[in-house]
């Protein structure tokens, strides 16, 4: 069976009650045939380095990526280490994934906001390791280091993606890095623009443009899940998001602010604790679906397994190179999954 190198998931959907079925999960996404494992991280249960090495030694051909850890949550040293292993234990197979993180989050940890100069400055640090190099006395925006070093015999490129959201992070993303992931819930002209800002910027550093893969982040809600599950999928899932950073995912895709404003202002919204994907009972998700416009709900795969396909297939057409079944384990996406491989072009 050809793998479906142009397809990836997210792996523990949602909030899993064990870390563990992260390896039930890849090994049953290689079955399929998917091409990469994409790993989030949430401190709960999810931290990238623990997750990555779990789906690394379980898998034999299956790409395993972060999507996202933040640069400045580890030293330099550490990051290259973490990269490193994995490349070992993984014959290659691992992709090194960053990303701003959330600013008001990174303010409770006591961590300064992230700035594209450092994630910049970073990256340029992990190709420079990754190359053999010491690095003596490096004072730039990503830190202070007398010295860095991981082993002078090496000389290997390290496969880097960047989550962007920004037109600065697409930008960088195309002068420096190998993938871009954009975001969820993105509309058909902020997709189309997003790639179009990747590629030129990757054109203008003197790249090839097809060298940098953009990866749409697409939710694929399938009709034949439960009723509430595709509640929680779609209206938890986009609410959460409007939650944490709103004003920049309406600004972004060009919404009317005044819908996030009514949606912040309702009793239930401004009293919530915690995100609505992760505690919202169906009540709950009901009362916040009628604040979410459809068509900001719009901009997902949803339906029968035909219906999935072909918003799958729309995200290529608008000029992403390959694409994340957002929100959904590999068991959940089969149908779906069996649609495409059958009608593949």
């Amino acid at each position: 069976m050809q793998d479906l190198r142009e397809l990836g998931f997210y792996a523990l959907a949602g909030q899993p009650e064990s870390s563990r079925e992260l390896v039930a999960e890849v090994q049953h996404a290689e079955s399929m045939g998917l091409g990469t494992a994409f790993i989030s991280e949430r401190y709960n249960k999810k931290e990238a380095a623990v997750l990555s090495g779990a789906a690394g030694a379980v898998t034999e051909r299956i790409t395993i990526a972060t999507a996202a850890t933040n640069h400045n949550t580890r030293h330099p040293m550490v990051t290259a280490g973490y990269a490193r292993t994995m490349q070992s234990l993984t014959g290659g197979r691992f992709v090194l994934g960053l990303g701003r993180g959330i600013g008001l989050l990174q303010q409770a940890y006591g961590l300064s906001s992230v700035t594209t100069a450092q994630l910049e400055d970073f990256i340029g640090l992990m190709r420079r390791l990754f190359r053999g190099e010491s690095i003596l006395g490096h004072d730039g925006p990503a830190g202070t280091y007398p010295y860095l070093g991981l082993d002078p015999g090496l000389d290997e490129h390290l496969p880097m993606n960047l989550v962007a959201f920004g037109p600065n992070t697409l930008a960088l993303a195309g002068r420096c890095v190998d993938e871009v992931i954009l975001h969820t819930y993105f509309t058909d002209e902020t997709t189309a623009r997003c790639v179009q800002t990747v590629k030129v910027a990757a054109e203008r550093a003197g790249r090839d443009p097809a060298d940098v893969r953009v990866w749409s982040c697409l939710a694929t809600i399938g009709d034949h899940l439960p009723e509430d599950r595709r509640l929680m999928k779609s209206v938890g899932r986009l609410a959460t998001y409007l939650q944490g950073y709103g004003d920049l995912l309406v600004r972004t895709n060009d919404w009317d602010p005044a819908v996030l404003d009514r949606f912040r202002a309702d009793p239930l919204v401004s009293s919530f604790a915690g995100g609505f994907d992760i505690s919202a009972t169906t009540a709950q998700l009901e009362h916040v679906a009628e604040l979410i416009p459809d068509d900001w709900l719009a901009a997902s795969a949803t339906g029968s397994p035909a219906d999935c396909v072909e918003a799958i297939r729309h995200q290529v057409d608008l000029g992403c190179d390959a694409v994340i079944m957002h929100g959904a384990t590999p068991a959940e996406l089969e149908p779906i999954v069996a649609e495409y491989r059958a009608t593949r072009r």
